[in-house]
């Protein structure tokens, strides 16, 4: 086995990661592990409360709170938050949410250097990655820079308890959606796999005992763990067809960003799977089934999460754009992309069919 392994090159990346229940109540340590002085929180404006509870255990070191994240970063709103950061005297910023609000703090990152901590409260898997991505005239735009990977990562399950399930499983898809990029990646390699496959694994089994209701811990623990891994898997992998076509829709058509990878996924990995049968195994494996775009399909399905585009808003007339716009500064990807194919994809993800 160990003969037969290819060449393969993994970048270990430095972050510290404080995980388990109630691990906000560490902030404040962390900052000043740091060696930071004044932190400017952000938020999206419906988690203004929890914003505001995470400047009360700054304490002094709140430099105040930034709560116009929005979904696909408008480089307006990210050019205020700096601004706002500037203008306060912060020297690093604490990012509590989801991917919007992590992605802002990234955005805030790359223009002036100013370091993060995050705090996630979704799936999303941002935080582990040194991907930004913002949004520029109805283009989205992506890149890679090491100054937008957040320094300090606290995963806290409790935070994540309130987090409807609806919202579970379309952030849950998304961050699965990270790792089964990773397995067909050309930057793929053993230690990638492993994550990929025990992030997936994770997923799968704690989404659907959300669905169900259950009051345990565990299966928001498994989430928050698998999220962590998949992201990571994004970090030392690349994004193919499925993300360039959800960065795509989101950022020119505006659709809601977890709910794009929760309907495109299972479109996506089919179309990919005569080229990356293996990968296609793995994934299948990880969820317990045979068909891995099939499994992801029905899992979104029998959680009444969105399954065609048309669900999202997408009009049919705007697909020839999409589909225009998906063929431009392509991604890896392990087939080709054709527009006959590439337009069926489109119009199967858009009338919501399930992948044959």
């Amino acid at each position: 086995m160990i003969a037969a392994m290819k060449d393969f090159v993994y970048v270990g990346r430095a972050q510290r990661v404080v995980f388990g229940a109630g691990s906000l109540r560490h902030l404040q340590r962390e900052i000043e592990a740091l060696g930071f002085k004044k932190a400017l929180v952000l938020a999206t404006p419906e988690q203004r409360g929890t914003a505001a509870r995470v400047a009360k255990l700054l304490g002094s070191r709140a430099a105040g709170i930034f709560d116009r994240a929005i979904m696909h970063v408008p480089i307006e709103t990210a050019r205020d938050a700096r601004e706002t950061a500037r203008s306060l005297g912060a020297d690093c910023a604490v990012a509590i949410g989801g991917g919007s609000t992590i992605g802002l703090g990234k955005a805030i990152a790359l223009d002036s250097g100013l370091p993060i901590l995050a705090i996630p409260t979704t799936y999303a898997g941002s935080e582990m990655t040194p991907i930004y991505g913002f949004t520029e005239r109805g283009v989205k735009k992506t890149g890679r820079d090491e100054r937008v990977l957040p320094r300090t990562v606290i995963y806290d399950p409790q935070l994540t308890m309130s987090l409807p399930a609806l919202m579970s499983v379309t952030s849950g898809l998304n961050a699965i959606a990270h790792a089964a990029e990773g397995l067909y990646s050309e930057a793929t390699n053993p230690i990638l796999n492993l994550m990929a496959q025990e992030g997936i694994a994770a997923l799968a089994r704690a989404l659907p005992a959300i669905v169900a209701g259950t009051d345990l811990p565990e299966p928001r623990w498994d989430a928050l763990y698998g999220a962590w891994l998949c992201g990571s898997v994004l970090a030392g992998g690349d994004m193919g067809l499925h993300h360039k076509l959800c960065h795509t829709l989101g950022g020119s058509f505006n659709l809601p960003h977890a709910q794009t990878h929760t309907v495109v996924l299972p479109h996506a990995l089919a179309y990919n799977a005569p080229a990356a049968p293996l990968a296609l195994e793995r994934i299948a494996t990880a969820l317990g089934r045979d068909n891995a775009p099939q499994a992801l399909y029905d899992l979104a399905r029998t959680s009444g999460a969105p399954v065609a585009l048309k669900e999202l808003g997408m009009q049919r007339a705007d697909l020839d754009q999409a589909c225009e716009l998906a063929m431009q500064d392509r991604y890896p990807n392990p087939r080709p992309l054709e527009r006959e194919p590439l337009m069926q994809l489109l119009d199967d993800a858009f009338e919501g069919r399930r992948p044959a």
